[in-house]
């Protein structure tokens, strides 16, 4: 009993000092302070905070506690940000670019007030009440893979629609669930013959993917629309990390059918049945599952509950309901996703 307490007392120390970096990351990003580093190379508090337009006594507490916990490093009164650090923390093209993580997690805590009273009453969180910092984190955490894997790994993985998406007559693309439309713009760059829409729910998300995709040089349509709303034929329809929140996935998988070609759905890769203790990832899904995913899949009823978690044989029974004959899970190494090929 003693080494169960003093191990459980030792991991959440760990998880407060995690939390306190975690936070500081959070600063350090949306104050611009790691980037000025980066430009300026070893600072004083002082120059940091002339260079951000920031209080210098606010600045000198953030540079040493970056410092005493080891993302800076000091020396003679001036920090600065080790090179293998500043890929983390600045490079947004990089699969190790962790820094929209801190700004997704401060976000997705914002409504628990809120979540304290749903567990007592079982209704939801609307999505709408997850603000800037989650939408924007959650989006620029995915932008990572979609620019890098999208075109060049996962769709090519489909071998025939990889083609008829060169091909002529143009193909059509529908996004289901864009987000901030970084993946839209991801397949719009791989596959610049096709006509790539964006569909969402959320308004700010469209708005959100609307100015990515003029950042980008990019002329794509996204609107605010549900699945049943979508009309024409499309060649394939995509919807990445959104099913699971969904209050009727079942009559959203019916809609897409309709639209015809091919529908590819991204999912959570948690385990094939529940398991106590789990690995990392399924620590990671289930509790973005108690402060997010859950609460807004319980917004709307009746709601199917689905919950981060959301095992194979669960998709698959959903698909089934909507009236898809094949559900294929493709060959697709990735730690955090599972990639279904519905016909």
């Amino acid at each position: 009993m003693e080494q169960q307490r003093d191990e459980l007392v030792e991991r959440l120390f760990e998880a407060v000092l995690g939390f306190n970096d975690l936070h500081m990351v959070y600063l350090g990003d949306r104050l611009g302070l790691y980037a000025a580093l980066s430009e300026l190379g070893a600072v004083t508090p002082a120059e940091l905070a002339e260079a951000t337009g920031t209080s210098e006594r606010y600045v000198r507490e953030w540079l040493e506690q970056q410092a005493v916990t080891g993302i800076l490093e000091e020396d003679g009164g001036r920090f600065s940000l080790p090179a293998g650090h500043a890929e983390v923390l600045l490079d947004p093209d990089s699969l190790a670019y962790l820094a929209p993580f801190a700004r997704m997690m401060v976000g997705i805590v914002r409504p628990v007030p809120r979540l304290v009273e749903a567990f007592r009453t079982g209704e939801g969180i609307p999505y709408s009440e997850y603000d800037a910092d989650f939408l924007e984190g959650q989006a620029e955490m995915n932008r990572v893979q979609f620019v890098n894997l999208l075109g060049s790994e996962w769709l090519p993985a489909m071998p025939d629609v990889h083609e008829r998406l060169q091909a002529d007559p143009p193909a059509r693309i529908a996004d289901v669930a864009c987000g901030g439309g970084w993946s839209t713009i991801a397949m719009a760059r791989a596959y610049p013959k096709a006509t790539v829409e964006g569909y969402d729910l959320d308004e700010a998300s469209i708005e959100l993917a609307r100015a990515n995709a003029a950042a980008e040089g990019l002329d794509i349509r996204f609107e605010v629309r549900n699945a049943a709303e979508i009309e024409g034929e499309f060649d394939l329809v995509t919807v990445f990390e959104a099913i699971h929140d969904m209050s009727q996935p079942v009559e959203v998988l019916a809609a897409l059918r309709g639209l015809g070609g091919t529908l590819l759905v991204v999912d959570e890769r948690v385990a094939d049945s529940f398991t106590a203790p789990g690995d990392d990832v399924e620590r990671l899904m289930f509790g973005w599952s108690v402060l997010h995913c859950l609460p807004v899949g319980l917004a709307e009823q009746p709601s199917a509950a689905t919950g981060t978690a959301m095992r194979v044989d669960t998709f698959r029974r959903y698909a089934q309901e909507a009236g898809f004959d094949s559900v294929e899970v493709l060959p697709i190494e990735n730690d955090f996703w599972r990639f279904y090929r519905l016909r």
